[in-house]
Order: C-alpha cells, then structure tokens, then sequence
C-alpha cells in the first residue's frame, strides 16, 4: 500500500465454507503448529490447503507433512531478500491451485511485492514481532531491547507494498524485563505470537472484516 491511501481490506466467509488457508514460512513452524493446533481443537474454524518454504530442509514442511497437509518447497530464485519472477509465478500458481482464501505468512522471510500482492489483494496476513508501527523489519525484538523500550510485543497485521506497514488487526504487549536478553525477550514475543495468530485468524473467519490502511502522519 502506498502512503496516504486509504484502501480497505476485506476478508468475506460464505455460508458454511471454511477459510482456507495457504501457510508461507521459511523456519521451524512454531506459528503454524500453534495454527494447526487451533484448527484440531476446533477453536479456528479453518483449513489448511497448502504450506509452502522457500527452505527446503524447514522444519515447517516437516510439520505440515507429519499431519497429512500438502507441503511444498519452491526454490526462490536468485534473490536474497525477495521471490524471482519466476518463483514468484509459482507460489501464486501453487496457492490459486490449492484455492487458498488466505495467505498465511508465518515466519516467511522474504518480501512480497507486485505480482504476488495484486494476485491475493487484501487476502495476505502477516505477525511481526514488535508494537507496529515501532521496529519495523528484521530482528525486531534487538531493535526494541537495544532501544531500551520497557514494553514490546507482537502485531497481526495486512500485508501492503511497504515493510511492515499494512493495518493492523491485533496486537499484544510483551514486557521486558530487567536482565532479558535477545534470546530470552525472543522466547516470550514467540510464546506471545502463538497464542494471538490463531486468536486473530478465528476472528477472521467470523468475516466479514474490514480494516482501514494507517493514515500518512500529517493527513
């Protein structure tokens, strides 16, 4: 999304037709076990129709595989920070083939932009972990320690053309505490995320859910 916008998100849920998620992660799959979970015990009422990595060996396809969902891995081109053209095309060929409603991204550590964000507009969610909009970007729980901030935490958040500038949809503080350190400060904003996804995601499925874009600072 582009600044000063005032675009709006919305996720619609027809009659009984559960959403259907796509998971998107490029490490362990903490967030999506705990998504997983909440799926199984029956507090998200959701679907996972496909996880993708940009990681072969990530933990999250092992995960996805062990509870029978469709995983794959799509190498992600010759970018460091962002998907290819052409790995970009099959990410959006593979999750319209698995006819997700939404996109999760749950620890993907890439950038989408252009192609990828008009294909599923409005339809992709994010966590990161801090207060948006304070430490946007990598490693954000160092960010907020080295800062010196007594409260952080983590966001939900509509995923928008910016970095990590999309609206939000949910948040939760995390204290710091006196001799936290950036493992053990991580450690709790992770515990923090696993509980507030699948708590946001249960909402959206209530659909339908609009939020509007963060006005430009001066507008």
């Amino acid at each position: 999304m582009r600044s000063g916008t005032r675009h709006a998100f919305i996720v619609r849920v027809h009659g009984e037709k559960k959403l259907r998620l796509g998971v998107l992660g490029s490490g362990k799959g903490s967030n999506f076990v705990a998504i997983a979970q909440a799926i199984q015990d029956g507090s998200l009422e959701a679907e996972v129709g496909l996880v993708i990595s940009d990681v072969a060996e990530a933990g999250l396809l092992q995960h996805a595989r062990e509870r029978g969902i469709p995983a794959r891995f799509i190498a992600p081109g010759a970018f460091r920070t962002k998907l290819d053209p052409a790995a970009e095309a099959a990410f959006i060929g593979a999750l319209h083939e698995a006819q997700v409603d939404l996109v999760v991204l749950a620890g993907f550590m890439r950038i989408l932009k252009g192609d990828f964000l008009k294909a599923f507009e409005g339809r992709v969610v994010n966590i990161h972990p801090s207060l948006l909009p304070s430490f946007p970007g990598l490693e954000a729980w160092k960010q907020a320690l080295n800062y010196g901030v007594k409260v952080t935490g983590c966001t939900v958040h509509w995923v928008d053309q910016g970095v990590d500038t999309g609206p939000i949809l949910a948040q939760r503080a995390v204290p710091v505490l006196e001799g936290d350190t950036v493992t053990s400060l991580h450690q709790r904003i992770q515990e923090a995320e696993r509980t507030l996804y699948p708590e946001t995601l249960a909402r959206l499925t209530q659909g339908p859910w609009m939020a509007k874009a963060r006005p430009t600072p001066g507008t």
